[in-house]
């Protein structure tokens, strides 16, 4: 039964994510904002709604705080690996060779916001921390560096006037429709996506997995589902810069989410009640974010198998290093 919830789900997200993006494209050419900056924030934050409840339910419900942030950071990743996945769809030349450059903005932002909160687990796990009431010196923190690096990342796109002026779209939908479209495909998408973790508990505690090793393992395959659909969605399209956008943007936001589940739970700062074996999935986010930027500006063009890149590989290498690294630390 959860087998036949989990297929239900996936194809829910499946037709809502091809909305969702084909919504998020026209919100982009009637307003003239690019389609990274509409990647950045309207998709980022729609698929990131699955780690947004299973955060909080996590440590208000379940008190299982490990999972929360296994989930978001394991998401980070995973996120960083679908670029493997776009890469190999990317036929004629490597997805590399096909985005802007200015995406290094907003992977810079990500290896910052990831890094402090690896910082955070792993200077709070030795007894280091500043709380104010339950909440941990680091969470406003983060959530500040969240929305400079939004103004950050519109200034910069201002600056180098990719706002364009508004055009008509072909199919004759008007911006007011194409925002209920988006929000309609974004409330499936969310309740779909939020449902997958409690299906993904049932599956995972089968096999008897620690907390840690499933919120970043099992439980973020399911969230980062939504995210998958939409970049692959998006690629069909011809729009890759709006997919790597929310896939970066998945990530600023990710983080933002742990902030937001030190603020709901009240068993005192989340750093301080997680294993420091999440700092490795941080550690992991932050070399791949790095691959990614070292890709955009080197532009790899040999591709092994017809498909992969060396970046592809050593997204991969990584992910599956700090995956058993995880699992070694919890079995």
């Amino acid at each position: 039964m959860p087998w036949l919830q989990f297929a239900v789900c996936a194809l829910l997200i499946g037709y809502a994510g091809q909305a969702l993006t084909r919504y998020a494209a026209i919100i982009s050419q009637l307003t003239g904002l690019s389609a990274s900056w509409i990647g950045l924030i309207l998709l980022s934050a729609a698929t990131s709604l699955p780690e947004l409840f299973t955060g909080v339910s996590a440590v208000t419900v379940f008190d299982t705080p490990d999972i929360a942030v296994g989930d978001a950071l394991g998401s980070c990743v995973l996120n960083l690996g679908l670029l493997v996945a776009l890469d190999a769809l990317s036929r004629d030349e490597s997805v590399y060779c096909r985005v802007d450059q200015r995406h290094v903005l907003t992977a810079g932002f990500g290896i910052i916001l990831i890094g402090l909160v690896g910082l955070a687990i792993l200077t709070v796990g030795t007894g280091i921390d500043v709380t104010f009431f339950h909440v941990s010196a680091y969470t406003p923190l983060v959530i500040l560096l969240y929305f400079v690096a939004i103004r950050a990342t519109f200034v910069h796109e201002r600056q180098l006037a990719i706002i364009a002026p508004p055009v008509e779209t072909e199919d004759g939908i008007g911006l007011k429709q194409a925002i209920l479209r988006y929000l309609a495909a974004a409330i499936v998408v969310g309740i779909a996506g939020s449902l997958l973790p409690y299906i993904g508990m049932q599956i995972a505690t089968m096999t008897g997995w620690h907390q840690s090793f499933v919120g970043t393992l099992f439980i973020a395959m399911a969230t980062s589902l939504p995210e998958f659909v939409v970049i692959v969605s998006a690629l069909r399209r011809n729009a890759a810069d709006m997919a790597i956008a929310a896939l970066l943007g998945s990530n600023l936001f990710d983080v933002l989410v742990i902030a937001i589940d030190d603020i709901a739970y009240f068993g005192g700062s989340i750093f301080a009640n997680v294993s420091p074996a999440h700092a490795a999935s941080a550690l992991a986010g932050v070399i791949m974010s790095g691959i990614f930027i070292v890709a955009l500006l080197y532009q790899p063009r040999n591709r092994f198998f017809g498909h992969f890149s060396w970046v592809s590989l050593s997204l991969l290498s990584i992910y599956f290093l700090s995956a058993y690294v995880i699992y070694l630390h919890d079995f």
